[in-house]
């Protein structure tokens, strides 16, 4: 269990919907929209409720219900502005992305923004995209490796004077970036996936990882595998875990809204999703990458959010979430289908008693210390 879960606050972040259609691929009516406008207010919303990070996506493409998308750097840049205490995590995908451009693009924006700025590195998933864009499709395990040179790289940039790396995918010659950014060592990176491979990046260079969503008992296995590898190579990484939310006054309620959902998926555009992503999970050598398991249901929400059950009362999303915190989650990561009031609701009626039994079990812990004592 990291030492973050067991001594802080677990931390909240929700996707940015900065790419049309929401958080799910389904026709059913959603008052969520990915116009700056209705992201600023929703930006000031969550800070409001006590969010600590947003994550804009990164898309190059159009499909699978998200026919329209802002650019993650430009777009977080906006949300920051309007904003005074969150912090941003840009999505980036090596490739598209040279590290010497990012890094410095990076350092400028967390000036700008007195040290709010973060990324999460996405070493990709949809092919189709980087054949429309002209980027070689590396095999799975390759796209990781590529990533935690791009990690290493980033991180030397942001941490060195003359820079000198000799990779297979980037070198660098005495190369010195200036300003570097005001976050110490350096603005924060996140990284996601499930396979072998991203966990092993996770477990050396990243600073958080991400998961997609999953039970308890699937992210408590993936957590003490990472913590394990981290500890042995004298490096510390944080969790976060995606889920989709459905938060209601009785249980009932937030079960319809899931059915309805589901009722009104986007067939053809989540066989096409996961014939994508599913593609990209099986290929990684053990077959055990984001969405190789997924049912049709699961990829009707983009990362599998529905299995990690957030869906009932503010009690009940509250018990689980204490319940992720207890197997070393540090952070959730939500998605919503009407963001502003829902993000609002969270706030108002679910944060509170997670505070709660937070502080509960806190006290019930350092009662036991003292007893041993």
């Amino acid at each position: 269990m990291s030492q973050s879960s067991t001594n802080q606050g677990i931390k909240f972040a929700y996707w940015v919907p900065n790419v049309s259609g929401g958080l799910v691929v389904s026709t059913i009516p959603q008052r969520t929209d990915w116009s700056l406008e209705y992201n600023e207010r929703l930006a000031l919303a969550a800070e409001k409720a006590g969010f600590e990070y947003a994550l804009s996506q990164i898309r190059f493409t159009a499909g699978y219900g998200a026919e329209h998308q802002h650019e993650s750097v430009s777009f977080s840049q906006a949300i920051l502005a309007a904003t005074t205490k969150l912090k941003v995590l840009a999505a980036i995908l090596p490739g598209p992305w040279h590290p010497a451009v990012l890094a410095k693009q990076i350092a400028t924006v967390d000036h700008i923004s007195k040290g709010r700025i973060a990324i999460n590195v996405v070493s990709g998933w949809f092919k189709g995209e980087f054949v429309a864009i002209g980027e070689p499709w590396l095999e799975h395990d390759e796209r990781y490796r590529r990533s935690k040179e791009f990690i290493e790289v980033v991180k030397g940039i942001w941490t060195q004077d003359h820079f000198t790396y000799k990779g297979d995918f980037y070198r660098f010659n005495d190369y010195t970036l200036s300003p570097k950014p005001l976050q110490k060592p350096h603005p924060e990176i996140f990284q996601g996936g499930s396979s072998r491979a991203a966990r092993d990046n996770a477990a050396s260079v990243s600073d958080w990882y991400f998961t997609n969503g999953n039970t308890v008992e699937g992210i408590k296995a993936q957590v003490d595998d990472i913590q394990a590898k981290a500890k042995a190579n004298n490096h510390k990484v944080r969790i976060g875990v995606n889920a989709f939310v459905i938060a209601r006054d009785t249980e009932e309620e937030a079960k319809a809204v899931l059915a309805d959902i589901i009722k009104h998926a986007h067939v053809e555009a989540v066989h096409a999703f996961g014939s994508a992503v599913q593609e990209a999970g099986n290929a990684s050598p053990e077959r055990e990458g984001n969405w190789a398991k997924s049912t049709f249901e699961d990829l009707v929400q983009y990362n599998d959010g529905f299995k990690t059950n957030l869906i009932g009362t503010p009690r009940q999303i509250a018990e689980r979430i204490v319940a992720l915190k207890a197997v070393g989650v540090d952070l959730v990561l939500t998605g919503f289908l009407h963001f502003i009031e829902e993000v609002e609701y969270f706030g108002q009626k679910v944060l509170p008693i997670v505070r709660e039994l937070e502080a509960a079990k806190a006290a019930v812990q350092e009662t036991a210390l003292e007893a041993v004592a």
